[in-house]
């Protein structure tokens, strides 16, 4: 008999979500502010909107007084809507800074911050794209110019290369030019598509088109896409592991480090171990005061269900539970 981790936590942590669920999901008009009710304002990266849509969806169907109002905005907007006190919870793509902490703490706003999520930048291109992986450097030349056909790469008749990102704010882009480029600058052939699902769509009409987005864009759990809340809130009583695969109507881009031959795919777990080189750090930062539905909406987050509920969306959760199970 082997004994053999796997990543989730007890069951009775979900039956105690559960247990606070009311099972109506009709919505009730908000009442006095506390950690299950009220309204809240959220500043969100909008390349991580898929994630807290799921989020806020089950935790509003939990506290049908609770009224939880995203904006999806570029990662450096959202921060600065917390500063501004506008926002009361932050989603963002970086932490803050020791300044930003101090400024928020002159104005008598403690910030709470916590990576919720590990995140990875998938190269989506189209389903006749015969290139069959890229290496880091490879991505690199294609984002700044020093190739621009993707003959250039490997035996192909696709022709010149277009890349497609979101928007020129978007934490996609800030990824790419910090962590993949290293500083430098775009190419001509580089344009933003005006959002994520311009982006798919530039990637299904043309051959030749690349782009970068979040994974959470491209995967989708095969037995919680089509539930309602009701049934996404039931399955985290169910103690096992979601199986996520990626949507059909694009090719997810195989990716391998510079000093590599394996190349892979966005999955979790590749996330995890550090094989997929295109990763980075989802942060949620509160600054609501104790007993507020901002401090609530966080814990839900931050806990069990919430970090399940991430795993359903095909990012690493930020906190990796685990159980022994026995296996004959």
């Amino acid at each position: 008999m082997i004994k053999a981790i796997r990543y989730i936590a007890p069951a009775i942590a979900a039956i105690t979500l559960l247990a606070a669920c009311h099972g109506t999901g009709k919505k009730k008009a908000p009442q006095e502010n506390s950690s299950t009710s009220g309204t809240l304002v959220i500043a969100c990266d909008a390349s991580f909107e898929n994630i807290m849509e799921q989020e806020i969806e089950v935790f509003e169907f939990c506290y049908p007084h609770a009224s939880v109002l995203p904006y999806y905005i570029d990662n450096r907007s959202a921060i600065d809507s917390l500063m501004d006190g506008k926002a009361r919870v932050a989603v963002t793509a970086t932490p803050l800074t020791p300044e930003q902490e101090r400024v928020l703490r002159d104005k008598k706003h403690f910030a709470k911050s916590k990576r919720i999520a590990v995140d990875a930048i998938a190269v989506i291109v189209n389903p006749e794209n015969d290139v069959e992986n890229l290496s880091v450097k490879e991505l690199s030349e294609i984002l700044t110019g020093k190739v621009t056909r993707w003959e250039q790469l490997a035996p192909t008749k696709l022709g010149d290369i277009q890349v497609v990102f979101d928007h020129n704010g978007s934490s996609v882009v800030t990824y790419a030019v910090d962590s993949i480029m290293n500083g430098e600058k775009f190419a001509s052939n580089v344009y933003a598509a005006g959002s994520m699902k311009d982006v798919f769509d530039a990637v299904r009409q043309r051959r030749n088109a690349v782009g970068l987005v979040g994974v959470s864009w491209i995967s989708s759990d095969l037995r919680t896409a089509d539930m309602s809340v009701e049934e996404k809130t039931k399955t985290l009583e169910r103690d096992d592991s979601t199986a996520t695969e990626f949507v059909s109507d694009v090719k997810v881009m195989p990716i391998r480090r510079n000093n590599s031959l394996h190349a892979v795919k966005p999955y979790q777990a590749y996330i995890f171990d550090g094989t997929y080189p295109l990763f980075r750090s989802i942060w949620m930062i509160n600054t609501g005061a104790t007993g507020s539905l901002a401090n609530g909406f966080f814990a839900f987050v931050t806990s069990f269900q919430g970090q399940k509920l991430i795993q359903t969306t095909g990012v690493l959760p930020g906190t990796v539970h685990r159980r022994m199970v026995e296996v004959n």
